[in-house]
């Protein structure tokens, strides 16, 4: 595996925060953003232009761009779901636009009060805004693998979504587990056909954690060559509109992962542990990661002390 260097966009200052029980500062997100700037990250997703009454979360989305510090090579993103959305964030000076649909009917009305098909114009909209501007579009195909109220999504109703997209100009696509129900099988399935048709269309995952699957999923992913991932630190995430899900895939875990499997991230693993300690801190609760927990598996323990405590 050494030399095959995975890309992660680190989406925890957005998917991570909306769905905090507590409304965290806009100094405390710069803060957090600072951290994740430093650990090698050339990817950040750093907030959503939506209304301020769906995701009161995401209300000072353009205080954090404008007070927050860009480190040189990286590409910053945000959430953007219509074309008022993209002219806000195309002020504020944001690279990706991150703007999709979900493979549901039902979630789609849901999550952002469109039809699949208003969600693809405003995406068709989007892309088209974007020519021509230092800004490039990013597809995100959500409940692509499952929707918890339609069930299973087959393969065969996700590819017309791709084409549109593809028809957008983007050149990555991520193919979102927004709700945790895919499996290494079917996210096998739908890559496999994605890479088939489109040979020369980058796609990546974005998975959630739901049911214990996270990094199985993402090895599958992997298997496959994809070498585009989002994921978030200390593993928080979700969605309102989710039942019972819980976060993304945690960054320092999955990088973890890779960097024992051989990959190359160009990432600093102490500095990704770091960032999800000061995320704690901030959100004054702890997060479900397992490396900031057990710490690095290259971190050895002193026998003695262990024979010390033990019973006699």
């Amino acid at each position: 595996m050494s030399g095959k260097q995975i890309i992660i966009s680190e989406v925890g200052a957005r998917d991570g925060l909306q769905t905090q029980p507590v409304q965290v500062s806009t100094a405390d997100k710069i803060r957090m953003l600072y951290a994740l700037s430093a650990t090698g990250l050339r990817r950040i997703e750093v907030t959503s232009f939506v209304h301020p009454k769906i995701v009161p979360q995401m209300a000072d989305a353009e205080d954090v761009l404008a007070g927050m510090h860009r480190a040189p090579g990286v590409r910053y993103a945000a959430f953007v779901p219509n074309i008022k959305g993209a002219e806000r964030a195309l002020a504020a000076r944001v690279e990706d636009f991150k703007s999709g649909v979900a493979v549901s009917e039902t979630f789609n009305s849901l999550n952002v009060r469109m039809s699949t098909g208003q969600a693809m114009q405003a995406f068709a909209d989007i892309s088209a805004f974007a020519k021509g501007t230092s800004s490039q579009v990013v597809g995100v195909l959500g409940t692509a693998f499952g929707c918890p109220y339609e069930g299973d999504m087959p393969v065969e109703r996700c590819l017309p979504l791709i084409e549109v997209m593809v028809e957008g100009c983007a050149k990555l696509i991520y193919f979102a587990d927004t709700t945790g129900m895919a499996n290494p099988g079917s996210i096998a399935r739908l890559v496999e056909a994605a890479q088939k048709r489109w040979p020369e269309i980058n796609f990546g995952l974005h998975l959630h954690n739901t049911r214990g699957l996270g990094l199985a999923n993402a090895l599958a992913g992997l298997e496959r060559g994809v070498t585009d991932f989002e994921s978030s630190i200390g593993g928080m995430g979700g969605c309102p509109y989710a039942p019972l899900a819980v976060g993304n895939i945690c960054t320092e875990d999955f990088v973890h992962m890779l960097h024992g499997m051989g990959y190359e991230t160009a990432l600093d693993l102490d500095a990704l542990i770091a960032a999800a300690r000061l995320t704690e801190t901030i959100l004054g609760a702890k997060l479900p990661g397992m490396v900031l927990r057990a710490g690095k598996a290259s971190e050895l323990h002193d026998a003695e002390k262990k024979r010390d405590k033990a019973p006699a």
